[in-house]
């Protein structure tokens, strides 16, 4: 059973199947084995007599307009990207070209599978409020057809007292607009230091690069490399590899009248391909008083993991990047709100097991990790994780963790870590703080209770959390209660 501490309130989310975005469709190029059937179908479009296609359009604003921001636009773009495969160079009409984009766009539900994961932060705009209110903005991991993973948001609103509420989630969904981002070459040199990369046309193209670069300039020291150390053995490959770890770097910039609730990060490179996983979200305080979002998520491409950092001023403008160093190999990073002793640090878990924790100079590389607390009771034989970034207590450190026992049945529990050195563990609670409930069980994965990471707020720490990796609840407990109901440990016995 869950802790008696814990306090579940009546505040859920399930998946809308309503909240779609529209795609980019190319007929035949979905499965790598099939050949592209853009050419035919598109001659299929020019085919049709204009006063079909008129009626086609004008019935597909009808039915679509209202599910998508900026739809036509949005089908002249896609239209002009399937434009190569026409053969007849006549001008296409204003509803031709309306039904070109739309016969190569198709629908997909971000969450009609399931939605989970969630990560709370404190919201930018705290306008508008009630005493003893505050308004919260969650990351979710919703999942669509394919297993295929985007992130979503909501707000919400908590106290006061033990209140919780949800804000209505706005349609339509809407993707932001992608750019390439800047990249310094300490970093570049970081990620191909790691994949063994660093050759001598690798050191070439570095030194021609700029401290900070954009993939233009890349493209531009490449134009101008020496031919003979192009054409070499294995330079092909490095070009390519130079190439795909530029281009996973970008910046999604969200409409100033986009809310919040209808924002969705979707895959935007080739690392990401197979979807965006497991958002952990922390609102971070630079030194010198400067507030800005980060996140740490898992880009998946269907073979491959990595972990990469999304850094934002406002939850409205995302830089995304891949993160760098021996920490950067697995699943759940967790990020600290703040400096500790002049470093960044992070949670994470590079063994697949076990929680360590990382320092990093400048929040990208992070340096070879440290264990803390190593599987022990019977609700984690299999593994220990953090359920996202740590919270900053008078006390230390309080630190959601998730073991994974026998059925493989998640629980969530909580260590404390030493305010001044955070690889102390001071106290844990040795009974898991939440369980699946018997009505919590059933899921798209069974016996899961599992969160990103919550937050703290007039006493109470605040913790939504996914159920059967398919919907969302929320629960809390008072933070003194939970300290108090914590068992001192020493070193010996929590990294054994």
């Amino acid at each position: 059973m869950s802790s008696p501490l814990v306090h579940r309130v009546d505040a859920t989310l399930s998946p809308d199947p309503g909240r779609v975005i529209a795609r980019l469709f190319l007929p035949g190029e979905e499965l790598l084995e099939e050949h592209s059937r853009t050419g035919a179908v598109a001659a299929r479009v020019l085919a049709l007599p204009e006063e079909e296609v008129e009626q086609l359009v004008a019935q597909l604003l009808v039915d679509f307009s209202h599910r998508h921001r900026g739809y036509p636009e949005l089908l002249r773009a896609h239209a002009a990207i399937v434009a190569p495969h026409l053969h007849n160079e006549a001008r296409l009409s204003a509803a031709r070209t309306l039904l070109l984009g739309a016969t190569f766009t198709a629908e997909y539900a971000v969450e009609a599978a399931a939605l989970c994961n969630p990560s709370a932060v404190l919201h930018p705009d705290q306008s508008g409020l009630q005493p003893g209110q505050a308004r919260i903005a969650l990351s979710l991991r919703a999942i669509g057809e394919g297993h295929l993973s985007s992130i979503g948001f909501v707000s919400a609103v908590v106290g006061p007292g033990p209140q919780w509420s949800f804000d209505p989630r706005v349609l339509p969904a809407v993707c932001g607009v992608c750019s390439p981002a800047q990249w310094r070459q300490c970093h570049l040199r970081a990620v191909l230091a790691e994949t063994e990369s660093l050759d001598g046309l690798a050191e070439i193209i570095l030194a021609a690069l700029p401290d900070e670069f954009t993939e233009r300039e890349l493209e531009l020291a490449l134009s101008e490399a020496p031919h003979d150390v192009l054409v070499r053995p294995g330079g092909q490959a490095t070009l390519e590899l130079l190439r795909h770890v530029v281009t996973s770097a970008y910046e999604v910039t969200f409409p100033a009248d986009v809310e919040i609730n209808q924002q969705v990060l979707f895959p935007a490179t080739a690392e990401e391909s197979n979807g965006l996983e497991d958002a952990r979200f922390v609102r971070f305080t630079d030194p010198d008083g400067t507030i800005s979002y980060r996140a740490t998520y898992t880009a998946y491409d269907g073979h491959h993991i990595a972990p990469r950092l999304l850094i934002s001023p406002d939850l409205r403008t995302f830089h995304a990047h891949r993160l760098a160093g021996p920490a950067a190999h697995n699943k759940g990073m967790a990020l600290f709100p703040r400096l500790v002793g002049g470093e960044h640090l992070a949670l994470c878990r590079s063994d697949g097991e076990s929680t360590s924790i990382t320092r990093s100079v400048d929040g990208v590389v992070w340096s070879e990790p440290e264990q803390l607390q190593a599987p022990q009771a019977s609700w984690e034989l299999l593994q220990i994780g953090n359920c996202g970034a740590p919270i900053e207590t008078e006390q230390g450190w309080l630190v959601v963790t998730h073991g994974v026992g026998p059925m493989r049945r998640y629980s969530i529990g909580v260590i404390l870590l030493d305010l001044a050195d955070p690889t102390r563990v001071l106290a844990r609670l040795e009974q898991p703080l939440l369980r699946t409930m018997p009505e919590e069980r059933e899921g798209y994965v069974p016996n899961v209770v599992y969160s990103c990471g919550g937050l703290m707020h007039d006493g109470r720490l605040w913790l939504p959390y996914g159920i059967g990796d398919a919907r969302i609840a929320v629960a809390w407990v008072s933070v003194p209660e939970l300290i108090a109901a914590m068992v001192p440990v020493t070193r010996a016995n929590t990294a054994s």
